[in-house]
């Protein structure tokens, strides 16, 4: 059995030249993040991004939950693989980096697709929970501070009707999920949510060693008897 590969930055960029189907806005949106402070550390992969969009497609997916917004680069992603009446209903803690998001969205003509929410996730989650009612979303993307990774999960996974996705990121975390040395919150609520992730028999999942770690979780369909 072949070991995972190192990708190089030579290996990176071919990736890309046969892979990625990139454009103005998306460059520009990671240009603009980059240059913020911990942009590039806090921004999503471009082959992240294109894969958030062929998982929503392969959903079907009409709703969709971005929990962690940032500049908006997920969420215009997912809103750009949704037909013209979907919706993503993104959200983060604070507006400050809204007005980068905004005009990418609009840019990109997908801002009637994006309902932005400010406030905490799990609030926000609970509202959603009962405006739409449970099973009544097709896909959730959680990417925001990691000490509320569980609490993400268990209310998007009520969220998230049968064969419906949730996708986790940095489920890896820069390697130190397999450090014993850190001990940092962060690190810990991770290593929670993969071992607790592992034994849930309510989904299938896998995670995958792309980026910081991306973990796919399909709710499971009911049993018919």
């Amino acid at each position: 059995m072949a070991n995972q590969l190192d990708v190089s930055a030579e290996l990176l960029a071919y990736v890309r030249r046969v892979s990625l189907r990139d454009d103005e806005v998306l460059r520009d949106l990671r240009e603009v993040t980059a240059e913020l402070p911990g942009g590039e550390k806090l921004l999503v992969m471009p082959e992240e991004g294109q894969l958030l969009g062929l998982l929503a497609g392969l959903c079907g997916a009409r709703r969709v939950v971005d929990v962690g917004t940032f500049t908006g680069y997920s969420a215009l992603c997912l809103a750009r693989a949704l037909p013209a009446d979907g919706t993503v209903v993104t959200c983060d803690i604070r507006e400050r980096w809204s007005t980068i998001a905004r005009e990418h969205w609009k840019l990109a003509e997908v801002a009637d697709r994006i309902d932005f929410r400010i406030g905490d996730a799990k609030q926000v989650l609970a509202d959603l929970l009962t405006e739409f009612g449970a099973e009544s979303v097709d896909l959730a993307f959680i990417d925001a501070d990691k000490s509320g990774y569980r609490d993400y999960y268990e209310a998007a996974l009520r969220l998230i009707r049968p064969g419906g996705l949730v996708v986790v990121d940095n489920t890896l975390l820069f390697g130190r999920v397999v450090d014993q040395a850190a001990q940092d919150a962060d690190t810990v609520a991770v290593r929670a949510l993969n071992e607790l992730l592992h034994a849930d028999d309510r989904v299938d999942i896998v995670l995958l060693p792309m980026g910081d770690g991306i973990t796919l979780a399909r709710k499971k369909q009911r049993e018919t008897r």
